[in-house]
């Protein structure tokens, strides 16, 4: 009778795995001579499973086919625990009535003052949630009726969400799902600075039902008046259709000083900006990704929304089409300039065919792609408009060559054919052919030694060492110059670093030059055994040089020499250097160290400097340090040599609030040519989980 009671009574538990034989345990069961009922106590305690039932006492009627938990009932399973007062179940339909509920599955508990449910439903009254556990400043949603599903979507009537008791966002109806935060996102900044006078910010999302999220970001500005607009975060789909994606805005009349902009242009009080970025899967093949990123001026985000500001100084407005193939991609590419102040290549669109490497058979490699672009490119210094409609192809066929295992030569030749129908200098349309022709060789060796050291992890070291040498040959590269509309050139693309050696690898196409190169690059790997990945690299040393034996005005006939240097000895230590130099007068162009100390969460130090030659030259420091559980101190420095003082410095004090809220307290002081003014101090606070 007892296995019977149990096996039946779990059957009713909605959403719950069933393995095939439960586990009863009772001190004491007795049978009730007048009811027939089956009477478990003494810490009754059923285990099916993962599943945990206990309670002070277990009824069963066997003619009505009822299951009673009566007394602290506990049912948990993995992370979810229900608790109630009283479970009431009918074995006949699987239905079951709980009193007082209270519910938990980290982050998120509910409670409410009756239940029913089935196998497949759960139906609260009165239902509160929260997320995380209970508290006055933490997230909560109150419903009159709340549905759950089984498959974690929930639906509450006559609901309002909030903060604890506090609740002043009114739905009629609310869908949500169960995993998903009930406050998306909520931010608070208070604080003072010069340029802003004393300020408050706010930041919120709540959810709006599949995968919406709505709100908006309200900033009051002393000096400059009230920047205010909507917001959104949405996502959704499954694996093969899924889509993400942000919105944000903000409009300001702005009363203050507001100096000029990056052209030298006063700045409009009407000042505004549009964020907008999406991600989407369509199907197994088709990728979509789009931004767009609207400023009024160059410097409304630098005053009002720094934090976005400085890691992306240039807005870029893209939307991206690929469809992957069996052996080749399909992509369609727009570039726009809705910013008049910004210098851009558009492209109107760009349609493009890629043909992955693929083998012709003998050991040969073919390689293909082509595109057109309508591309524009409307200087914002008032220079004349360009515009360049352009087909472009290239194709190239390489026979790797491997006489050992550890040694590959490759031999290759290719052709790029360009087609201009909007040509320059006296031609209405213009088609410039170009060859080239080239080898990759690759030399692989390694080395083993039996070296151990305990206090550094260290067991055993491999040295990975891979000589490379590439030559490419492309003559008369810079033909036609005077009749291409040069909009790709190499003023965009601007880097320290090398730059793609081949003809099918530049996109400065608008404005080649003769290449006769030879790249050595001699790539340096050590390594010690790691239980838990494999292996793990404890030094990172490559160098590689050009060697140009057709050298372009001002150029020598050995490019500078480029090193990069990883040491990480240990999880605690990381040191980098990047570094560039003459390699005939040992004059340093260019220099980047940094190096990381940490213990564990106690505290983490970071040392790093930048130095261009006639442009940067600086030096910071960033900290943090744990003081406990809750607070930790963190500091940030820049010091500029060229000007001799500190142009940033920032202290203050992160805290952690109920695991639910980040809050900072940052003092800032400014110094040197920055639009910045001289001191700020700010509070802001942060949802942690919701």
């Amino acid at each position: 009778m007892i296995r019977r009671l149990s096996f039946f009574l779990l059957l009713a538990l909605p959403a719950f795995a069933q393995p095939a034989l439960p586990r009863i345990t009772a001190e004491h069961q007795e049978t009730d001579a007048r009811t027939n009922e089956t009477i478990l106590t003494g810490h009754p305690r059923i285990e099916y499973g993962d599943i945990l039932l206990t309670a002070d006492v277990l009824h069963y009627d066997p003619l009505k086919q009822i299951v009673v938990a009566q007394g602290h009932a506990i049912l948990s399973q993995g992370s979810r625990r229900l608790l109630a007062d009283l479970i009431t179940y009918d074995i006949a339909d699987g239905s079951y009535e709980v009193g007082n509920l209270r519910f938990g599955d980290y982050p998120f508990y509910l409670r409410g003052s009756s239940a029913y449910g089935t196998k497949d439903s759960l139906l609260i009254r009165d239902a509160v949630a929260t997320m995380p556990e209970p508290g006055g400043l933490i997230p909560s949603l109150h419903a009159r009726e709340l549905s759950l599903s089984s498959d974690q979507k929930f639906r509450a009537e006559e609901a309002h969400v909030g903060l604890g008791r506090m609740r002043p966002f009114s739905f009629g109806s609310f869908q949500h799902n169960f995993r998903d935060p009930l406050i998306s996102y909520l931010s608070l900044a208070a604080g003072y600075r010069g340029l802003l006078g004393a300020f408050t910010e706010i930041g919120l999302r709540v959810p709006a039902g599949g995968g919406l999220r709505l709100g908006g970001d309200l900033g009051i500005y002393t000096k400059r008046g009230v920047m205010v607009g909507p917001a959104a975060d949405y996502a959704g789909g499954d694996d093969d259709h899924r889509y993400e994606g942000a919105f944000r805005s903000g409009y300001i009349s702005d009363h203050g000083d507001r100096f000029i902009d990056i052209l030298g242009r006063p700045v409009r009080s009407d000042r505004s900006y549009v964020a907008w970025e999406h991600r989407q899967q369509v199907g197994p093949r088709l990728e979509l990704t789009g931004q767009l990123n609207y400023w009024s001026d160059s410097e409304v985000l630098r005053d009002f929304r720094p934090r976005a500001f400085f890691p992306v100084q240039q807005p870029d407005n893209t939307v991206e089409a690929v469809y992957a193939g069996d052996n080749y991609f399909v992509s369609a590419f727009t570039r726009f300039q809705p910013n008049a102040y910004q210098a851009v290549p558009q492209r109107l669109p760009e349609i493009r065919f890629d043909l992955v490497p693929l083998a012709l058979g003998r050991g040969f490699y073919e390689r293909f792609n082509a595109s057109y672009a309508l591309l524009r490119d409307n200087p914002p210094d008032g220079s004349p408009t360009l515009t360049s409609n352009r087909l472009d192809a290239y194709y190239a066929i390489s026979r790797p060559i491997k006489p050992r295992d550890w040694f590959t030569f490759t031999p290759m030749a290719g052709g790029r054919l360009t087609y201009y129908a909007d040509a320059t200098g006296g031609r209405s349309t213009y088609t410039r052919a170009l060859g080239e022709v080239g080898f990759d060789a690759e030399l692989r060796t390694s080395g083993l030694y039996a070296y151990k050291n305990e206090r550094w992890k260290i067991d055993g070291l491999r040295h990975l060492f891979t000589p490379r040498l590439s030559y490419r040959y492309i003559p008369k590269a810079d033909k036609g110059a005077a009749y291409i509309p040069p909009i790709d050139d190499r003023i965009p693309y601007f880097s320290t670093y090398l730059q793609p050696l081949g003809l099918g690898d530049s996109r400065n196409i608008d404005e080649l030059t003769d290449t006769n190169t030879l790249r050595l690059s001699l790539d340096n790997t050590l390594q010690t055994r790691d239980p838990v990945y494999g292996s793990r690299d404890l030094v990172v040393f490559n160098v590689a040089n050009d060697f140009l034996f057709k050298r372009q005005p001002g150029q020598r006939d050995v490019s500078e020499t480029h090193i990069e240097l990883g040491v990480m000895p240990a999880r605690w230590l990381e040191f980098g250097v990047y570094q560039s130099f003459a390699p005939q007068t040992f004059k340093l162009h260019e220099l980047n160290t940094g190096i990381t100390l940490r213990d564990g969460d106690a505290w983490t130090l970071r040392l790093s400097s930048n130095f261009l030659r006639d442009q940067l030259e600086d030096y910071l420091i960033d900290g943090r340090t744990r003081i406990n559980e809750v607070y930790e101190a963190v500091a940030h420095a820049r010091y500029d040599v060229r000007s001799a003082v500190f142009t940033e410095q920032t202290y203050g004090i992160r805290q952690n609030l109920r695991n639910a809220w980040h809050i900072e307290y940052l003092v800032s002081f400014y110094s040197g040519q920055r639009r910045e003014n001289h001191f700020g101090f700010n509070l802001r606070v942060e949802a942690l989980t919701f």
